[in-house]
Order: C-alpha cells, then sequence, then structure tokens
C-alpha cells in the first residue's frame, strides 16, 4: 500500500454554541409532548361529558317510550283492588284531590288524576266527605266515581221542638255514635262550646236541624255543630250573649205550644205582655216538661202540683230552664214580637192545631168553650 490512498481522520467541527442548543431543543420537544397529552385530556374529557348528557337524554327519551306516563302521569291500568275509605277535604283542588288519593293508593301519581280530573266537564261538582274507592284504580275512574258525590254519610234531622233527651235518643238511633258518648259529651260543657250563660244545660241550644254525620265525626264535634248554629242563630239576630238564655227559653215555649208560623210571634207577645204584667205563664207545654208527659194528657192535678219547678200555674215568671230546642221561627218570633194586648190563647182543634187569642179573660173563655166542644164531638 502507498500513502497515495491514504486519507487523514476526518474531525468534527465545532459548532458555536451546540450544547446550549441541544438542551433548547430537548426542552421545547418535553413542552411539545406536555401540550400533545393535556390536549388528549381535554378531549377525552370532552368525549366524556357528551356521552353522560347522551346517555341522560336517552334515558330519559327511552323511559317516556317505554313508559307513555312520566313520573308525574304514572297511571294504573284498573281496575282495582282493596276498598279504601278517603276523605276529600272542602275547598280541595284537584292537585289536592289527587294527593290525597296517591297517599291513599287509589291512584298511581297526581299527574295522572289531574290529567284525568281536567278531561272531566263534571269533576268541578265533586263536593268534601267520606268516600269509597278501591285501591290503584286508573285516574279517570277514580275522578268518575268522585264526580257522583256517593259519599259515606248519614244524615240525622232534628226536628224544631225536639227536647234534648229526644235530640240525644234520635242522634244515637241514627248514627254510629252511642248513647254513652253523647251523654260524656255533655256532662263536658266546654268541650262542645256551650255557652257560660247556659250553665251547663244544653236544653235549648241543640238547633233543631239536618246535620251530616261522616266516619270519624264523634259525639264532641257533632253536638259543637248544634250548639255552635244556636249561637249564630242568636248573634246574626243581634241577641246579647246575657240574654241569649232568656230568649231561648221564650222562643221553647213558643216552639211548643205554636202550631202556626203567623201565631208565633202573637204568642211570643202574649208571653211578654203576662211577664210585664207579672202573671203567671200558665203554660201546658212548661207542665208537661216538667213532668216528662205529653201536654194533652196533662191532669187538673198536675197543674196544680208545686213541686213541679216547671208548673207555671204555680209558680211565677219563666221556667228554669227552656223546655225544648227552638227553631228559627221561634226564636225570630221572640226578638220581633207582633204588636197586640193578647194575654191569652188556647187551641180550638188538636187535630189542626187551630189557635185563637184573647185580650180578656171573658174572650178566653169563650175559646176554651169551643175547645170543649171539640173534645166532646172527636171523643176528646
Amino acid at each position: 500500500m502507498t500513502d497515495l490512498f491514504e486519507h487523514p481522520a476526518v474531525q468534527p467541527q465545532p459548532v458555536p454554541g451546540g450544547r446550549r442548543s441541544a438542551a433548547r431543543a430537548r426542552a421545547a420537544a418535553k413542552r411539545r409532548r406536555r401540550r400533545r397529552r393535556r390536549a388528549v385530556i381535554v378531549v377525552v374529557a370532552c368525549l366524556a361529558l357528551v356521552s353522560a348528557v347522551a346517555w341522560a337524554s336517552w334515558d330519559r327519551v327511552s323511559g317516556l317510550v317505554s313508559n307513555p306516563f312520566s313520573n308525574q302521569a304514572q297511571d294504573y291500568p284498573g281496575p282495582g283492588g282493596d276498598p279504601v275509605e278517603v276523605v276529600i277535604p272542602a275547598g280541595a283542588t284537584g292537585t289536592r284531590m289527587g294527593h290525597v288519593l296517591v297517599e291513599s293508593d287509589v291512584v298511581a301519581s297526581v299527574g295522572a288524576f289531574t290529567s284525568a280530573f281536567s278531561q272531566n266537564p263534571q269533576a268541578s261538582q265533586i263536593q268534601p266527605g267520606t268516600y269509597q274507592l278501591l285501591t290503584q284504580m286508573r285516574a279517570s275512574d277514580a275522578v268518575a266515581a268522585l264526580v257522583k258525590n256517593e259519599r259515606i254519610e248519614t244524615r240525622v234531622t232534628i226536628p224544631e221542638g225536639f227536647t234534648a233527651e229526644q235530640v240525644l235518643e234520635r242522634v244515637a238511633s241514627v248514627t254510629t255514635i252511642t248513647r254513652d258518648e253523647l251523654d260524656a259529651a255533655i256532662a263536658d260543657p266546654a268541650s262542645i262550646g256551650l255557652p257560660a250563660e247556659a250553665q251547663g244545660n244544653v236544653e235549648g241550644w241543640l238547633f233543631p236541624a239536618t246535620y251530616t254525620v261522616q266516619p270519624g265525626d264523634d259525639a264532641t264535634s257533632l253536638l259543637s255543630a248544634m250548639v255552635a248554629r244556636t249561637v249564630a242563630e242568636l248573634d246574626g239576630l243581634g241577641v246579647a250573649p246575657d240574654q241569649r238564655e232568656i230568649v231561648l227559653n221564650k222562643a221553647s215555649l213558643v216552639e211548643r205550644e205554636a202550631k202556626y208560623a203567623p201565631d208565633r210571634p202573637k204568642m211570643a207577645r202574649a208571653i211578654e205582655n203576662r211577664l210585664e204584667r207579672g202573671q203567671r205563664l200558665e203554660i201546658d207545654a212548661a207542665v208537661a216538661y216538667g213532668l216528662g208527659k205529653s201536654g194533652t194528657a196533662l191532669t187538673r192535678a198536675d197543674t196544680q202540683d208545686p213541686d213541679n219547678p216547671y208548673n207555671t200555674y204555680r209558680h211565677g215568671g219563666l221556667p228554669p230552664t227552656p223546655i225544648a230546642n227552638p227553631g228559627a221561627a221561634s226564636v225570630e218570633a221572640v226578638v220581633n214580637p207582633a204588636e197586640g194586648d193578647w194575654l191569652f190563647w188556647v187551641a180550638v182543634n188538636l187535630d189542626t192545631g187551630e189557635t185563637k187569642f184573647a185580650t180578656t179573660y171573658e174572650e178566653h173563655l169563650q175559646y176554651v168553650a169551643e175547645l170543649r166542644r171539640w173534645q166532646a164531638e172527636n171523643g176528646g
């Protein structure tokens, strides 16, 4: 080999600032890698969020597809299961009724009921009260059942002129409220709202009317309603509290003695005229009340019995208490009596109750003779 073919080794040429440039390049590469990682994370997060939203939307949509009623409009297929009693409160809206029925498992949802309620033109006529429906009814069937207004209730009618004893017997015989429960309520006057001026005696304060007794009502609530009606009647006529008992006492006499409405104001005036004169009332109905017998069954001995505190032939003034529960017409007659000088009255026909009024005792005796003739002709 000759030196003509030998070449010197090639030596690397130094580059100005080479080490620093390499470091910068490596740092830039790292930054690029970090940016790429962050971008990937952001993209993944966005995709996850979009997927979650899409899944939630699909879940709702698929729920509507699989169940045509939403959570607020689920409905039972009906026709229903076990009987159940529900109470529709006074003033309840369709929504309130829906909540009541959902709580009793009558309908599946408030939404289904309100929808059916709005589609039934008679729904607004639903009355408050207790109804017997079925569990798990179709909402439209529940509305249809309610609009019939076939409530579970008992009506008890108290006629005008019933005594307290008769009222209690009527209630006990017609409703599920027992006589013992009624007696217990009366023994606690405050519990039934009996005013202090009644002095614990309910006679005269149990207003005659027709009352609706629903499941859950008790003796206290029913008697309270009767007393409240009496107070409302007196208040409506402007009777002062300290005059209530007196008005009811007079009205009870009118109620038991009068047969016809036109006679009531005249009888109320005759009672006032006698009281103003200090004349004994001599009312058979009061005597009979004290003896616990019918007024038509009185004897002369009964009217002479001084031991009967209700004997208005022997004792002056009003009886110790009212002798019955007067109706509105008798109370109004006492508050607004007719104008006249009558002092006497007598029923001249015991079948019809025809009553004649007199201003003098002589005139009264003529009417008494007319009564005696009627009795003779009719076996009285």
